[in-house]
């Protein structure tokens, strides 16, 4: 592959007033043990909206720093530094999205998105991103994109759908299972899928969208997905017989989502928390201890489970790109944030030409 590299592009950056702002860069050369990647497609996610679009609010080593955004990259290897080991030219990459340390016990697991470094970069907040045409990485943050998968699976693989992986695998899910899903946003969806996958016939969502919830029906990935009223968790205990499900996912960060997932959960079940931000209250005894329920809470996901995910869904020959419905170019940035903010929307992709 031949790919011309030009001096300068035109990289996307968030001010933290709900608007997008875009900046003239150098296009970056590989240093050791880096690789520069001609980037095919970028999906925006819910934590951009949340911490950076809206409102910058992190703070210290964890702080936006004013960088190309972007945390969900996928593309093409179009320069290779020096010490490389794995990766050559043309060469269909994920980037598993945090560089750490390297020698702290949870980048040894592979578990980037722990470390606590003053060296650790999360691509498109301390790092530039993949809201640009090219993107310098890590090559030890790359997982190969087998060629029966899009570059836009690829882009969802690198977050949402691997943040869903951790979780219900960290809860052991098969299909012995029920599942409750709390947020049919694109990770719920994302869970929702996988289950499948893993043998889960029996999954109920909840949204207050109209239009995610017909998402989740229309592809056929949730087999009720009911409204928030204050009839919900009845109707959860209705359609499981009295006993609520075996497993529940919380992929809203609401309070009132995460509490019905736990009220939703079976005597003995199991119950994660993936939605990031906000707080909750409940009673504990009567609601966690005493039906022996166990609370997970998980972050994104590990460098070799993401690749075990990869593996999985290229096996499976399933795509996650179904679950995205708006697609712009950069230049339509604006419009793609507004979308993804609005929080009707399935995933939302920037898509960039060959």
């Amino acid at each position: 592959m031949s790919t011309t590299i030009p001096s300068s592009m035109r990289g996307l950056i968030l001010p933290g007033n709900s608007t997008v702002d875009y900046r003239e860069l150098p296009v970056p050369e590989p240093g050791f043990g880096q690789v520069l990647i001609k980037i095919r497609a970028s999906s925006i996610c819910g934590s951009d909206i949340r911490a950076i679009y809206r409102e910058h609010l992190g703070v210290g080593a964890e702080a936006y720093q004013g960088v190309v955004a972007g945390h969900e990259p996928c593309g093409e290897v179009v320069q290779v530094g020096p010490g490389c080991k794995q990766f050559k030219v043309g060469d269909r990459v994920i980037v598993y999205h945090i560089s750490g340390c390297g020698i702290c016990d949870d980048c040894k697991a592979g578990y980037m998105i722990s470390c606590q470094s003053q060296y650790r970069a999360a691509y498109g907040w301390q790092r530039n991103g993949g809201h640009a045409p090219f993107m310098l990485a890590e090559e030890n943050t790359l997982i190969t994109l087998p060629d029966n998968l899009t570059f836009e699976d690829g882009a969802l693989i690198a977050c949402g759908f691997g943040t869903a992986w951790e979780a219900i695998t960290r809860m052991h899910t098969s299909g012995k299972d029920r599942m409750l899903i709390t947020g049919l946003g694109p990770v719920g969806l994302a869970a929702a899928m996988l289950a499948r996958q893993l043998g889960v016939q029996e999954i109920i969502g909840v949204d207050i969208s109209d239009e995610r919830r017909d998402l989740a029906n229309r592809l056929g990935l949730t087999t009720h997905a009911l409204p928030v009223t204050d009839d919900t968790l009845s109707a959860i205990h209705g359609l499981t017989s009295g006993h609520g499900c075996e497993v529940s996912v919380d992929c809203s960060g609401v309070a009132s989502a995460r509490l019905l997932a736990i009220q939703g959960t079976r005597h003995w079940g199991r119950c994660a928390f993936v939605g990031e931000g906000g707080k909750v209250q409940f009673d504990v005894s009567p609601l966690l201890i005493h039906p022996q329920i166990t609370l997970f809470g998980s972050w994104v996901t590990s460098l070799a489970h993401m690749a075990e995910l990869t593996e999985n869904v290229s096996r499976w020959n399933i795509h996650p790109d179904i679950i995205v419905t708006h697609r712009y170019t950069l230049e339509k940035a604006s419009e793609a944030y507004q979308v993804a903010d609005g929080g009707q929307s399935g995933k939302v992709v920037i898509t960039f030409p060959n």
